[in-house]
């Protein structure tokens, strides 16, 4: 089946409905977000580049610049690095996600495809739910093969699988309210190509002035307070606890002290105020 066949099927299924409602926009959402996998299943090297980037992160931070990174209490050490890294790692993964969610829906949108879906007796908002929990499904595959790499070299849990798990949803969690930005600016701009530079510039300076790398305590003292209420920061500072990779003492600072609730609380935050956003800018877009 080409691609074109598999798009007109996916468009077809979302006609003979009798649904109302929530069950409405589940089902046209996850008609949507089935169109979107196919769509990944078939071109390979969407899923291939993005496992290849924060591969070479790990291995180029871990290698690298792992001896030479100094972490209080801990010394120069490339396997103390690669405990106190990984965290930032998955965090950072999941939220430069939000490109390809971005490029996607500006693809979408100069292709005609967003157009077909308003002929259809559809919901709006599942052609923008439908893109992000595709989105969210294969960022799942991208942390899975992640941390593979990260046991590979020499990344360890130490709290339990429990724990573990939670940690994976914060990023999860983190990692779909960040997509919906990406659709945010997907709607935004004019070209895939912009969406792809839109998506990924404001990214460096939320991921590098944060806790991924350094400890916030190197940064100068006026550039501290803004890493530490950096929602960023909250989400990798609760996975280093609850993966049990923590060295030294926590920041005393209150968001890292309570690093749990607020990265719930900031993601939820995020989520709610960009879907709403999104979800109007595309009504205003397709009207």
């Amino acid at each position: 089946m080409s691609a074109s066949s598999a798009t007109e099927h996916a468009i077809g299924a979302l006609v003979p409905r009798q649904r109302h409602g929530v069950a409405a926009m589940a089902h046209d959402s996850w008609v949507v977000a089935r169109r979107n996998l196919r769509r990944m299943t078939r071109i390979p090297e969407i899923v291939v580049f993005g496992l290849m980037q924060p591969v070479m992160f790990v291995l180029l931070f871990s290698f690298v610049m792992g001896g030479a990174i100094e972490i209080p209490m801990a010394g120069a050490s490339s396997s103390v690095y690669t405990q106190f890294l990984m965290a930032g790692i998955f965090a950072q993964t999941v939220t430069f996600a939000v490109a390809g969610a971005s490029a996607g829906i500006a693809e979408d949108m100069t292709k005609g495809l967003v157009d077909r879906f308003r002929s259809l007796p559809m919901t709006r908002s599942a052609v923008l739910v439908g893109r992000t929990v595709a989105d969210l499904v294969q960022t799942a595959f991208t942390l899975v093969v992640l941390a593979l790499v990260a046991l590979g070299v020499g990344w360890r849990i130490h709290e339990g699988f429990w724990k573990a798990l939670g940690a994976f949803g914060l990023l999860l969690l983190l990692g779909y309210a960040f997509s919906w930005i990406g659709a945010l600016i997907g709607l935004s701009v004019r070209s895939p190509e912009a969406a792809t530079s839109a998506g990924l510039i404001w990214l460096f300076p939320l991921t590098f002035v944060s806790n991924a790398f350094v400890p916030i305590s190197s940064m100068p003292g006026w550039l501290q307070p803004i890493a530490y209420w950096n929602p960023f920061s909250a989400t990798v500072q609760a996975c280093r606890t609850l993966f049990g990779n923590q060295i030294g003492p926590v920041d005393s600072a209150w968001p890292m002290q309570h690093a749990v609730g607020v990265s719930i609380v900031s993601s939820l935050l995020i989520l709610a105020l960009f879907s709403w956003l999104s979800v109007r800018k595309y009504r205003s877009a397709v009207q």
